[in-house]
């Protein structure tokens, strides 16, 4: 078993609130018309690339 490191919890912690604004966008607004859809749309899409380039930098470390 490995030790979680600070950078692989604060991934976690991504995967984690991006799993809450999916849940917060699928059961408070269903008007995709709705200012807030869109903002939380927004957030969802920043969230995920910044987890995808956390992971990659990560990852790229991890080989060298």
């Amino acid at each position: 078993m490995t030790t979680p490191t600070k950078s692989s919890k604060f991934l976690e912690y991504m995967k984690i609130h991006r799993i809450s604004l999916i849940q917060d966008n699928e059961n408070e607004i269903q008007d995709s018309n709705d200012p807030d859809w869109n903002f939380l749309q927004g957030q969802i899409i920043a969230t995920e690339h910044l987890l995808s380039v956390a992971t990659d930098i990560m990852n790229e470390n991890e080989r060298i």
